[in-house]
């Protein structure tokens, strides 16, 4: 991945700030992971005019675009409030956010429940159906699944 412009670097710092305070959440502790997201998102508004999610492996990173599934704030987010970049953290002790995550959801799996500390903020498409989210989230896991060996 080729550096990220200054441009796309001080927009993707500037757009985590405001969307860490709109969702009551903050940054990880460890300025490192932090970082690498930002410059990861700023690298796909230089390459691919949107912030996609640095934290997935994509075949076709131009379809994902078109999909919006994985564009900052990705749908996790925006439904769960949860952030698998750990990006987005609780404050307090940075970690993910996973109460409202289906219950054998990875998250949920790997940190158990951690609450959110902020109810009040957030979660702009909590409202989907859960058909919705649902077949969603089982679209998603499907397409993370290892190919069956031939």
């Amino acid at each position: 991945m080729n550096p990220p412009s200054q441009k796309s670097l001080d927009k993707m710092w500037n757009y985590a700030r405001k969307f860490a305070e709109k969702s009551g959440t903050g940054f990880s502790p460890m300025k490192e992971v932090t970082e690498a997201v930002i410059q990861g998102l700023a690298s796909h508004v230089d390459e691919l005019g949107k912030p996609l999610c640095p934290c997935n492996f994509y075949p076709d990173k131009a379809a994902e675009v078109q999909q919006r599934r994985w564009i900052c704030a990705c749908d996790e987010m925006q439904i769960y409030k949860y952030c698998h970049c750990l990006l987005f953290v609780r404050e307090e002790d940075g970690l993910p956010i996973t109460e409202y995550l289906p219950e054998d959801h990875e998250g949920r799996q790997i940190y158990g429940v951690t609450k959110d500390p902020t109810p009040d903020k957030g979660r702009a498409m909590r409202d989907r159906s859960d058909a919705d989210i649902r077949a969603w989230y089982e679209e998603v896991a499907a397409a993370h699944e290892e190919p069956a060996a031939t």
